[in-house]
């Protein structure tokens, strides 16, 4: 076995735990001011925005919580995999560049793959075997 595979859960758990904390930064204020962030969303075609709103904030705020603690890390990666798809889609859509905060959903997304796939590591209250 090779030395660094020794340190696999160890490095799933910082992925888990750095992508909980940006989660949880981001959350947090459309948590803050849903209303606000719902007339956001609105304007940018995302309707109702409102309900959109509502469902981003708590699926990002509540999931990187989630995510830091490792409670239920793989099952709360789903929901949070679909939501980030969803964005890079509509990024997508309205043709916007790579450069610029594309990148940084479609980071998000794959990190979200390997922790639906492989787990979330060390130091985790409910790891799924199949």
């Amino acid at each position: 076995m090779p030395l660094l595979l020794v340190y696999s859960d160890f490095s799933l758990m910082a992925l888990r735990v750095v992508l909980g904390i940006i989660l949880i930064t981001h959350g947090w204020p459309k948590l803050r001011s849903l209303s606000g962030t719902g007339k956001i969303f609105e304007n940018q075609g995302v309707r109702p925005g409102i309900f959109w709103a509502t469902l981003a904030a708590f699926l990002e705020f509540f999931g990187g919580i989630a995510l830091v603690s490792g409670f239920f890390a793989q099952i709360v990666a789903i929901p949070l995999f679909f939501e980030f798809l969803a964005i890079l889609i509509w990024k997508v859509a309205k043709k916007k560049p790579f450069r610029g905060g594309l990148e940084f959903y479609l980071l998000i997304l794959v990190s979200l793959l390997v922790l639906m796939s492989m787990g979330g590591g060390k130091f985790i209250s409910t790891p799924i075997h199949f």
